[in-house]
Parts: structure tokens; C-alpha cells; sequence
């Protein structure tokens, strides 16, 4: 058995982090990498232990899911040193805190390990004996203001919750949420103290990777605050196979009566309990819970007092009720009291009961309920207001709303709902508060505004609130400009500094036009800036950096590929040279971008529309362009019109022929929207997010080997032949392991010789085209190569669709200027129908608010 050094005389240590090596050979941790025993983590804690020093100092840990962060904050408390921890994903809070605590240690990520950074031998700072713990408020990520906690208050707490869920040694919880806030480090004190196992992970719910990982641990339990049930939703929990999931917890905000019915009743069918919680950061955590069998019964409740707690009502005259009163609780996890300084460490207890800031009533059942925050009533021209009460009726009315305000109006943020308009909703929030129109300020959002923990950004709402709805695009860097920048391109109302450029149906076609005006305003386009919310978005300028160096950059290779494409379809047609097969190197890229782009975490329902609207913006310019050629040439036919040659007459060849790759990406995105649209099927891609289009690619290559006995087809610019390879640009985007890509890489290299008899040279460049593609994600390059690219990759499906009639009026006179003649054509009519979509969209938005 390990022990870990004795705790410095005067202070204490958390029982159930030093005495780990009691659980033996028990799992402690398990990650994607393996399991890691009590054993070993005992010994890896107090090799960390003694890092930390001898004496009693600050150790600064910026919270994260990972088997370094939690070694590291074991350590310290198992040794004595009181440990501030922070918010790992802002950097800024960290230095923050640094500069308001000067921690003695800070320990932190460093070259893919964790580094233990001390500051100065000893400690700068008087602590209290009781002292371990301190934590922001809910809602903080740099504020000075902490929460001290003792050393009881953080065993109390965890024995408290390990009773009433009745945690067992053979358990297994996810870390589903970030270390650094209460709830999601009480899921770790918790199980640490019965010997149970934890499932160390940074992922989200919302990935399949998550429950792959969750399904092969044996996870038993999961922890959510409101919107990770939101995106448990989106992912199809409710159909998933869980077989030892026993149950599931929810606390950081109020969940809707009615969804805590629904996942009671949901747990019932699938055999595992729901306990809804309450709680605050300073009563360590956790204050009450919901029994399992009261849930359907009393779904409004947030229960009774945790073990070894108590509840009591205090009058307050803004009380709705004479049975109302603030909400205050009694128990040994009640915080010692704030810090505001290095100073207050010293402080002992100053707190002996926590008043909550709620308002509650007690039920003749012996349940409290919580009817409103004392603290968030708002008093607009002399009407006292509560905005929990307001977010309560849109809801019932099926609208997800946050709402807070000022003295001068209310300002509320509303998911985007059919039917229901800025107008609608402030007119129901008018009626139901007796307030004026002007002091109700409405803003449409894609998505609710959410701090890293998942818990409602108040901040956030208020600051949209402050600001128009619609901010002009002056072209800057910062938070406003950008979602100015999001709102214009993706022709949306409602961008918040929380949107990202796929959770607002981003697709291919404006990536682009994005990604090019980002690099240009943030000086570089950050890795992953499609999935990024706008607000971490900021410019990047390398210091010392000459003009030369400036100017280089990296380029999508995505992008670079649909540039090049389109380059090399054009030139081989007027015969300026011959580098074919850009056309098929495309559908994979278009595959490629598919599986990023439209195949996010969304619901299904959003999924579909999202596909059927880049499905429209591909077939209706077609069809726009093929009428007026009908008009001026022979070209084309109504079969071609109704963009149907391919399907009626594959193997008639001529100018007929020339749309077939427009025709064949449409019938694929069809077939696969129809394919989606079955929720089995969903429910298999957000399982199997790699393995369905493997399969996929699979039945491709039958048709394209000719192993499925069908009617005689064009063997090259066909859907049914050529599906294979959106199949597989569609498993490269989601490939996430060196295995996974070397099997696509296989599958590509395999399946491209022989499709083109008698051409190598084209087979070669779909091969090499595709293999970029599946192994780099960027190129380098220039910034005004990136412009040039950038404009053509934009414009490629129109420079494809218009080039067959501008080319040959200049080709007699020079090829070259032929070839740029079309493709500068195509750039404008690209340009053209981008600003008439646009002006489309914002004159029916017109209507509709008119109306």
C-alpha cells in the first residue's frame, strides 16, 4: 500500500484522496487510452504530492478533464495545500486569478504534459487549518470573488451524494462536465469516495466517440445540467442501448416540468433512474434531490434536503405568497465564506447558513419548489418583474428563452421557432407583463447563449440587449463586426458571439466567402474556426514578422482542391491542356465537405432542412442558367431543364451530357437526405459517424465493379457509378485515426484504377487529388493565392455550369482568354445569385414581420 506524506502540522487532508490506495487493484480511471487501478493512481498522487513541495502552499489547477488534472488536485488535497481551481478553457481568467491570488504553484498543461510551475520555495501566503478548496461562483470565469471551502465541507458533500444515488464500488461516471464547476467536480469527489470507477474524458455528449467510449467502460451514471439534455436529444439518447446505465443526474438550472416527466418516464422504459438536484457552489454542491419514484408525480420540485442537510423558509416581502419564502440551507457542506482577496485565506468560518437568493414554498408532501430568484427580480416603470417567470410562459408556448434585463427594459434571447417572430414574442411578453412595447427587447438566436459549464450566459443576454439587432458590417475583427460578418453571408438573423459558422447551417458554399474574410480581418484562420463560436475568434498578428513572412499562410486544402478542379475542368474542355478528372475529384470533395458541414450535432428535423436548402442552392441556379440556354442555344433539352438526362437517357452522349455532374451531386445529396430523414438511420450516423459511410462506400463500389446486375449505364457520369466517391470524401471528413484514414486511403487507391480505361494520367489525379485530402487538412500558401482560390472553390459549381456556353465565344480568338473569360463568368454569376438569394431572404423577412 502507497502512503502519501503526512499532512503539514496544522492542516488537514481530504480523507477519501489520501487514503486511494485503500481501493487496491479496484479501476479507478478509465480513458480511451486504457484503465488506470487505485493502485496506481495512489502511487502517481503522491509522486505528484511530493512535487507540490513540503509546507502548505496555493496550488493554481486550471480545471480539465484528464488523468494529469485530476493527479494533480488529489495531490494537493490529499497533502494539504489548498488548491484554486480555475477554468481550464480561459486563459485569460487564469492569469486573472494569478494576478489577484499569486498562487504558490501553478500547475498547467505544457508540451502534451502536465508542468508544475513553483513560483518561490515555501508560501507567501497565512492560511486557514480548514482551508482546501476555492472555487468561482457560478457564472465567474475571472472574477476575484471565491468560494472558500473546507476540507469537511468537501467529504461531507461527497458522502452525502454517494448515499442518496447510492453510489456503488462497481460504478461508472462519465465526466460529462467540466472539472472547475461544482457539479462536475462533485460527480468526481463523489465515486473517488466509494471506490468507484470515473470515465475520464473530454468529450461532449453530442459525440459519437463519447459513447463508444461510454458503452465499452460499462458506464453506469451521467451528469447534465439543462442543455445537455438539449443535445441528448439531438443524438438520440433515447433509443441508444445502454445496457448498465443505472442513473442519471441534473442539476445546474431549472429543466422544464415537463422533460423531467419525459426522462422519468424515459428511465422507466429503459430501466434507470432520474434524480434531479439542486444546488449552489457555496453549499459545496450539492443542497437537495428529487427521489426517483417522485419524479413524475412532482416534476416541478426540486425535492428534499441531502443527507445531513436542512431547509428553511425565510419571509421576504417581495414573496408572491404568504407560503413563500427565501430558500436558506443548513448543513457541514455550507462554505466557510467568500474570498475577495490573498488576504481572506486566512479568514475561518464566516458563514454558518447559506440563504440561497431563491424563493420557495414547502408542499404538504414535504417537497420545496422553487418559484422564483430573489435576486433577478427586475422593477421597469415601477412594475416589478420576474424573469424566470417570463422564460416559464414562453415555454409554454414551446419557445426556449433566456431572460434578464435592467432598469429600462427586459432583454430576451429566443431560439428561432417557426411561425413565431420578434413581434409575436414581445407582443406575448407585453400582454403578459403590462409592460410597452419599447421596453421588451427580443432577440431571435440559432441557440441559447451558454457558459463552458452549460449554464445559461445572463451576461450574454443583457449584452445583446445593449446592442441592435442587426449590427452593420464595418469590416472589423471584433465579437459585433464578426457576427455582422455571419449574419450577411449566411443570410441570418439573431448571430450572437455563442454562433459558430456549422450552428448556423453553414455549408460549402459559403465556407468560403467565410473563411476568406476572416483570414483577412484576424490576420490567420484558426484551426477548427467552423465549429468555433465567434467570440474566441480574435486577430493574431506574428510579432517581428517581415512583409514576406506576413503575407504566408496556410489553405484549406479543401478549398485548394475545388479551385484546382474547376481550373483543370475548364482547361481540358477548350482543350487548353488536358488534366482530367477535376469533375470526379470534386464529388469527393463534396462528400468531404457534406460530413463537416451538414452532418453537425443538430436534431434531425434540422439536418433535413439544413441538406434540402443546399440541395435548392445548387438545383436552382442550374435550372435558372439551363433555361436561358434553352433560349440561345441548342445545347441543352427539357430533360436537362428538369435536371433529369442523366435518369432518363444515361447513355446518350452530346452536349446533353454536360450537366452530369451537377445532376449526379443532386441525386446523391437527394438519396441521402431521404436516408437520413428515417430516424434508424440517424440514429446509425451519430452511432457510427465513420463506420455508415464506409458501408456506404461499400455499396458504391458494387455499382461502380458492375456486381450489381442494373440497366445499362454511363459508366463514368452516372450517380449510381460515381456514388463511391462521395462516399468516401464522406468517411475521410470523418475519419479521426491513423487507421481509419489508411483505410479510406486503401479504399480510394483501389478503386480509381480502371475506372477511366485507357486515361492514367486522370486516375492519377483523382488518386493524388483524394489522398490530400483524406491526409492534410492545409496547404501552404499565399495570401494572394488564398484570394484566388478562394474566389474560383466559391464559384465552382457556377463556373462549371456556365463555362460550356461562354468558352467557345472566345475560343477562336485564344484559348487562354477563353479559359479566363469562363471562369471569370462564372465567378459572376456566382456573385449574382449569392446577392439575389440574399435580397430574397431579407425581403421575405420583411414580409413576415410586416405581416
Amino acid at each position: 500500500m502507497t502512503l502519501l506524506p503526512a499532512p503539514p502540522t496544522g492542516g488537514h487532508a481530504l480523507p477519501f484522496a489520501h487514503g486511494l490506495a485503500l481501493h487496491g487493484d479496484r479501476t479507478a480511471f478509465v480513458t480511451s487510452e486504457g484503465k488506470i487501478s487505485y493502485r496506481e493512481l495512489a502511487d502517481r498522487v503522491a509522486d505528484t504530492a511530493r512535487k507540490l513541495g513540503p509546507g502548505r502552499r496555493m496550488v493554481l489547477l486550471p480545471g480539465a478533464n484528464t488523468v494529469d488534472a485530476l493527479v494533480v488536485h488529489l495531490a494537493a488535497l490529499a497533502a494539504g495545500h489548498p488548491v484554486l481551481l480555475v477554468p481550464g478553457d480561459h486563459p485569460e481568467a487564469v492569469e486573472t486569478l494569478i494576478d489577484a491570488y499569486d498562487p504558490d504553484v501553478v500547475a498547467r498543461p505544457a508540451g502534451g504534459a502536465w508542468a508544475i510551475e513553483e513560483r518561490r520555495p515555501g508560501s507567501a501566503h497565512v492560511f486557514h487549518p480548514d482551508l482546501a478548496l476555492l472555487l468561482s461562483t457560478s457564472g465567474s470565469t475571472g472574477s476575484p470573488k471565491l468560494v472558500r471551502l473546507s476540507y469537511e465541507n468537501l467529504q461531507a458533500n461527497a458522502e452525502a451524494i454517494a448515499t442518496y444515488l447510492d453510489i456503488r464500488d462497481t460504478d461508472r461516471a462519465a465526466t460529462t462536465l467540466p472539472m472547475h464547476y461544482c457539479y462536475g467536480l462533485s460527480v468526481v469527489h463523489s465515486h473517488l469516495a466509494r471506490g468507484a470507477g470515473l470515465l475520464v474524458t473530454g468529450l461532449s455528449v453530442a459525440d459519437a466517440c463519447f459513447w463508444e467510449l461510454f458503452r465499452s467502460a460499462r458506464g453506469t451514471s451521467l451528469a447534465g445540467v439543462p442543455y445537455t439534455f438539449d443535445l441528448l436529444d439531438r443524438v438520440g439518447f433515447a433509443d441508444m442501448d445502454l445496457p448498465h446505465l443505472r442513473y442519471v443526474t441534473q442539476a445546474g438550472g431549472r429543466l422544464a416540468p415537463e422533460r423531467v416527466r419525459h426522462y422519468a418516464e424515459l428511465g422507466v422504459r429503459r430501466g434507470w433512474d432520474l434524480f434531479v438536484m439542486y444546488g449552489q457552489t457555496e453549499a459545496t454542491a450539492r443542497m437537495a434531490y428529487l427521489p426517483p419514484e417522485l419524479t413524475t408525480s412532482h416534476p416541478g420540485a426540486i425535492g428534499i434536503p441531502v443527507p445531513g442537510g436542512s431547509f428553511s423558509l425565510d419571509h421576504v416581502d417581495e414573496a408572491p405568497g404568504d407560503d413563500v419564502g427565501e430558500l436558506v440551507y443548513s448543513g457541514p457542506n455550507v462554505m466557510l465564506g467568500y474570498a475577495h482577496s490573498a488576504d481572506d485565506l486566512a479568514l475561518g468560518r464566516t458563514v454558518d447558513a447559506l440563504r440561497t437568493g431563491d424563493l420557495a414554498r414547502r408542499t404538504e408532501d414535504g417537497l420545496y419548489e422553487i418559484v422564483g430568484r430573489r435576486s433577478r427580480f427586475l422593477k421597469i416603470l415601477g412594475l416589478r418583474i420576474d424573469p424566470q417567470q417570463v422564460e416559464a410562459m414562453l415555454e409554454r408556448y414551446g419557445l426556449s428563452a433566456l431572460c434578464t434585463g435592467d432598469d429600462e427594459a427586459l432583454s430576451l434571447a429566443v431560439v428561432r421557432r417557426p411561425g413565431w417572430d420578434v413581434r409575436r414574442i414581445r407582443r406575448r411578453v407585453v400582454d403578459e407583463c403590462a409592460l410597452p412595447p419599447r421596453a421588451v427587447r427580443v432577440h431571435i438566436v440559432a441557440e441559447l447563449p451558454r457558459l463552458p459549464s452549460g449554464k445559461p450566459d445572463y451576461p450574454a443576454v443583457r449584452a445583446l440587449g445593449e446592442r441592435p439587432a442587426e449590427t452593420p458590417d464595418h469590416g472589423g475583427s471584433g465579437p459585433d463586426d464578426l457576427c455582422a460578418l455571419y449574419a450577411r453571408v449566411l443570410d441570418r438573423t439573431g448571430v450572437t458571439p455563442d454562433s459558430s459558422f456549422v450552428g448556423l447551417g453553414g455549408d460549402s458554399l459559403s465556407y468560403v466567402e467565410i473563411s476568406l474574410q476572416l483570414e483577412q480581418r484576424l490576420g490567420g484562420l484558426p484551426a477548427n474556426w467552423h465549429t468555433t463560436p465567434i467570440r474566441e475568434l480574435t486577430p493574431r498578428e506574428p510579432h517581428g514578422a517581415n512583409s514576406q513572412t506576413r503575407h504566408r499562410t496556410r489553405l484549406e486544402t479543401s478549398v485548394a482542391l475545388r479551385a484546382i478542379a474547376i481550373v483543370c475542368v475548364v482547361g481540358s474542355h477548350i482543350r487548353l491542356f488536358e488534366i482530367r478528372g477535376g469533375a470526379h475529384l470534386l464529388l469527393a470533395v463534396a462528400g468531404f465537405n457534406f460530413a463537416r458541414f451538414l452532418l453537425t450535432s443538430a436534431e434531425r428535423r434540422e439536418r433535413v432542412r439544413r441538406t434540402a436548402r443546399s440541395i435548392a442552392r445548387i438545383a436552382l441556379p442550374t435550372m435558372a442558367w439551363t433555361a436561358f440556354a434553352l433560349l440561345v442555344s441548342d445545347d441543352y433539352d427539357w430533360t436537362n431543364l428538369l435536371l433529369m438526362h442523366n435518369a432518363l437517357a444515361p447513355q446518350i452522349m452530346g452536349p446533353g451530357i454536360h450537366l452530369w455532374f451537377v445532376e449526379a451531386l443532386v441525386y446523391i445529396l437527394l438519396v441521402t437526405l431521404a436516408l437520413l430523414a428515417v430516424p434508424a438511420a440517424d440514429r446509425a450516423e451519430r452511432r457510427f459517424p465513420y463506420g455508415l459511410p464506409v458501408a456506404l462506400a461499400g455499396l458504391g463500389l458494387l455499382t461502380r465493379y458492375e456486381l450489381v446486375g442494373l440497366p445499362e449505364r454511363s459508366q463514368i457520369t452516372d450517380a449510381v457509378t460515381v456514388f463511391w466517391l462521395f462516399a468516401l470524401g464522406w468517411a475521410a471528413a470523418k475519419s479521426r485515426t491513423v487507421p481509419q484514414r489508411l483505410l479510406v486511403t486503401v479504399a480510394g487507391l483501389a478503386a480509381v484504377p480502371g475506372f477511366f480505361p485507357g486515361e492514367p494520367r486522370r486516375e492519377a489525379f483523382v488518386a493524388i487529388g483524394f489522398v490530400l485530402l483524406v491526409w492534410l487538412s492545409t496547404l501552404p500558401s499565399h495570401r494572394r493565392v488564398n484570394q484566388a482560390a478562394g474566389a474560383l472553390a466559391a464559384a465552382s459549381l457556377s463556373i462549371y455550369l456556365t463555362h460550356w456556353q461562354v468558352y467557345p465565344i472566345f475560343d477562336d480568338v485564344s484559348e487562354p482568354l477563353a479559359l479566363v473569360a469562363a471562369l471569370l463568368f462564372g465567378i459572376g454569376y456566382s456573385t449574382a445569385v449569392t446577392r439575389l438569394t440574399r435580397w430574397t431572404g431579407q425581403r421575405l423577412r420583411r414580409v413576415r414581420r410586416e405581416g
